[in-house]
């Protein structure tokens, strides 16, 4: 398991969805407005969370996206696999192979590694991210319609 850019934004957006959970379904331009990052990027990233079925789209008037069950229901390790293509893995074989006379002890030790990692984060749910985070910095504001200027 790897901590990539695409799986902190992927849990960054996931936690926005069930901080503003109770609003109804989050409109994507909102969420990317928030977390910094293009709509096509994040659409392709809860496309992935889609297939998983950790967030629901909703179309029409007022849709967007919303969680497909609750927070503490989810946990981090699963949204990190939801987004997760595996290259990771690939190149950490690469990296193995490098070592050749200590291939299987290298490979071992990663494997645990990455092992414990996911016991990790399959311990911590999307309600506590939450919870922590607006401990440490008070609840995340509500989300607000673009204005236009004028």
């Amino acid at each position: 398991m790897r901590l990539s850019t695409k799986s902190r934004v992927a849990v960054s957006a996931m936690m926005y969805l069930a901080t503003h959970d109770k609003q109804g379904p989050c409109n994507a331009s909102v969420i990317c407005a928030n977390q910094g990052i293009s709509v096509s990027y994040l659409e392709q990233l809860f496309a992935h969370l889609r297939r998983q079925q950790l967030v629901i789209g909703v179309r029409g008037p007022g849709g967007g996206y919303r969680l497909s069950r609750p927070a503490d229901e989810i946990n981090i390790a699963e949204i990190i696999a939801a987004v997760d293509d595996g290259s990771s893995t690939d190149r950490a074989e690469n990296v193995v192979n490098l070592y050749q006379g200590e291939h299987s002890r290298i490979q071992d030790m990663w494997r645990d590694l990455s092992n414990r990692l996911q016991e990790f984060l399959s311990g911590i749910t999307l309600a506590e991210c939450v919870a922590r985070s607006e401990n440490a910095s008070g609840p995340d504001p509500a989300p607000t319609a673009s204005k236009a200027v004028g």
